[in-house]
């Protein structure tokens, strides 16, 4: 795609659409001539740089990447306009473009009834589901992983519920026998299952905690916010292909959150909540005298905690789908290449002596730290943080993050690390743009020279 020629095709085309209302006077109150403006942009796009090149592949740190060129052109084509999804009449044809957007998603995940809509992100998302769980069983908790998002454990709190963190497994999934012991207690009213904590990127087992929760009479949402959009590998051949089993599971949970704006490649503002019981939309019924008259349709706003919304983000998420749909030879093919770059790092890392896998990925989060003599917590840490530091700082740099695991986590990977700390600060890196697995080899080599301490040569 030529974004420019398109930018320039969206500013022509809503200036078509608006010349046909007629002709009217600018207010000179909004006016500021190109000469003006030219200085204040200079030190705008300079104020720019001062951000990490979350579109370059040696950018392998937190889950950003770019969003994909039809995404920025439909985002910038509806927002001349400026559409509210809130209600039909502050957005009608981006309205409609959210229900076909939102039903593709349900279609992914096997919901054959549902009732969801778009949010600005994953948190507002989730807080939507806990609320109806909330609705649904007064005075009972949530129940979640302990390397769940702390969005749950912040949501509860703003909700009034308990939250009940569960421990995890050796691979950082929830562990079964401790979700029994709290759903015996009768406290919980609703677990929320992950697949893709932020942190390693683990999926919890929904296929084994759906029977389980219905045992005890208890909901499940899940939280894809991060790996949702996996469920397009299962079954896959080939090396990107994920068990099925987790993934087929998701079209008999109560309700599922998935972000767009991760790996559906939209700009930031798109998140999205879904509901199996179209019926739960009762939990929502309010009225606003002045908002909710052009039409007997269901507004959007009706079936949501917030109220004004930005149509530009459904037209965005709506074009793209359009060109890459939530598909296994669509958008699956954009997230195979991430999962076959994690794995074939992990491989490579497996066979380094300089650095030590923390856990083989189970989407396309790597978690590794340096080798260390002696192999100790506190070693790790400072070796990890140095790693980082220097990684960004080298005449070619590369971009990595950290994440602090306690002693109890490493403990259950790596037995003979002595635990002369609380934790240690690992590596990290997503690999969540499909050009990574063209730069595996590089980044590899990078940081391997990094975690010896020599300087990787630039170029």
């Amino acid at each position: 795609m030529d974004l420019q020629h398109w930018l320039g095709r969206a500013t022509d085309a809503i200036q078509e659409w608006a010349d046909t209302f007629g002709p009217y006077r600018r207010h000179p109150s909004l006016d500021v001539a190109d000469d003006r403006f030219a200085p204040v942009f200079a030190e705008f796009t300079d104020r720019l740089k001062d951000n990490y090149p979350f579109f370059h592949p040696h950018y392998a740190g937190q889950m950003l990447k770019p969003p994909h060129p039809a995404a920025v052109v439909g985002h910038l084509t509806a927002m001349l306009i400026n559409p509210n999804n809130h209600a039909l009449d502050g957005g009608p044809a981006t309205a409609a473009m959210e229900r076909e957007a939102v039903a593709q998603l349900a279609t992914m995940f096997g919901y054959d009834t549902h009732l969801g809509h778009l949010t600005t992100s994953g948190t507002i998302a989730n807080l939507e589901a806990l609320f109806v769980a909330r609705e649904l069983h007064p005075g009972r908790g949530i129940a979640h992983s302990a390397d769940a998002h702390y969005t749950h454990g912040r949501m509860c709190h703003v909700l009034g519920m308990t939250s009940h963190p569960v421990r995890t497994d050796d691979q950082g999934r929830m562990d079964l026998d401790a979700l029994a012991e709290v759903l015996e207690t009768g406290d919980v009213g609703t677990v929320v299952v992950t697949t893709g904590t932020t942190g390693l990127g683990a999926v919890d087992p929904v296929h084994e905690i759906l029977p389980l929760a219905e045992r005890h009479g208890v909901r499940v949402h899940v939280d894809a916010a991060y790996g949702g959009f996996f469920t397009l590998l299962a079954g896959a051949a080939g090396p990107a292909g994920l068990p099925p089993e987790p993934w087929r599971a998701l079209a008999r949970a109560d309700s599922i959150v998935v972000d767009p704006h991760k790996h559906g490649l939209q700009p930031y503002g798109c998140g999205a909540v879904l509901f199996r019981d179209p019926d739960v939309g009762r939990f929502y019924l309010h009225d606003s005298p002045y908002t909710y008259f052009t039409s007997g349709e269901l507004h959007l706003g009706e079936i949501s905690l917030e109220c004004s919304r930005a149509g530009a983000a459904a037209a965005a998420l709506w074009l793209t789908f359009r060109l890459l749909p939530p598909t296994p030879d669509g958008l699956g093919e954009v997230l195979a290449a991430g999962r076959r770059a994690a794995l074939r790092w992990a491989d490579l890392i497996e066979a380094s002596d300089a650095l030590e896998l923390y856990q083989r990925p189970q989407l396309d989060i790597v978690t590794y730290f340096p080798a260390t003599d002696p192999a100790a917590l506190t070693a790790i840490d400072a070796a990890s943080a140095r790693v980082l530091a220097d990684g960004m700082a080298a005449p070619d740099p590369v971009f990595l993050s950290t994440l602090k695991a306690d002693r109890d986590a490493f403990a259950a990977r790596h037995p003979k690390v002595t635990a002369d700390a609380d934790g240690a600060r690992i590596l990290r890196s997503v690999l969540m743009k499909p050009e990574s697995e063209d730069h595996v080899e590089y980044l590899h080599d990078r940081v391997e020279r990094l975690a010896r301490g020599t300087t990787p040569p630039a170029g």
